[in-house]
């Protein structure tokens, strides 16, 4: 049975027309006849998904306090429904860890969230024994030309946590990222150069030995799925002329 979590547990989801975006965390959106507001869990800029017109998922949130009714699920982008709630990356590893079907980790029977490292908050920390493994998980949602790309905007607090990755896989510490594309369509996933520091932080950091994966996991309105792994390249460059974009 392939892992899958639902997108939301507060309500059926309804379709809404993107308006704009007055900060990063809300967007306006016309539901029917009136407008709305969401909260936005994607901290991205998301220039080629947020357009004037642009169908939105949204899920109602009626929580005491909340200052928005509504959560972006995700966006319709030619068709494709892209996931705009990063928390559902998470979600999906705790589920794919408790089936087993992260293989890289099955040595593993304790998982601890949201682990305090020095001055880093990390995602996971699986131990067995006196083995331990550190793992962060980053949401992917940009895809262009074939290719899935990370970060979609500068990230100081993501190239700072890949830096103590790094220095603890140095230590000898097992380490890993696991890249978590919401997406049906990529062939493989690279550094974004709109964090030139990022990447070079990432690439120091795989020398270092810290472990990479990537996973495509498609969105639908049922949930997102663990799908495929996909490769890892340093660059586009990096990728083999043989293989197809």
């Amino acid at each position: 049975m392939p892992v899958r979590v639902p997108l939301t547990s507060s309500g059926p989801l309804v379709e809404a027309e993107f308006v704009s975006r007055p900060n990063q965390l809300v967007v306006e959106a016309r539901l029917g006849h009136r407008m709305v507001r969401a909260h936005l869990a994607d901290r991205g800029r998301l220039l080629d998904l947020l357009i004037p017109g642009a169908r939105l998922l949204l899920a109602p949130r009626e929580e005491i306090g909340r200052k928005t009714g509504y959560q972006v699920v995700g966006v319709y982008q030619n068709g494709e429904l892209v996931s705009l709630d990063t928390h559902l990356a998470n979600r999906l590893v705790v589920a794919a860890l408790a089936a087993g079907a992260l293989p890289q980790f099955a040595r593993y029977t304790r998982v601890q969230r949201e682990v305090m490292i020095g001055e880093h908050r990390f995602d996971f920390r699986l131990s067995e024994g006196i083995n331990t493994c550190i793992v962060e998980v980053k949401s992917v949602s940009k895809v262009e030309q074939g290719l899935a790309r990370f970060p979609d905007a500068p990230t100081e607090r993501g190239r700072r946590q890949v830096m103590a990755l790094t220095q603890m896989a140095r230590n000898g510490q097992r380490c890993a990222i696991v890249f978590i594309i919401q997406r049906h369509a990529a062939r493989a996933l690279v550094p974004d150069d709109v964090d030139p520091e990022f990447g070079r932080a990432l690439r120091a950091a795989i020398t270092a030995g810290v472990e990479v994966y990537a996973y495509l996991c498609p969105l639908t309105p049922e949930g997102l799925t663990l799908g495929e792994p996909v490769m890892f390249y340093g660059s586009p460059e990096a990728i083999p002329r043989s293989r197809p974009l």
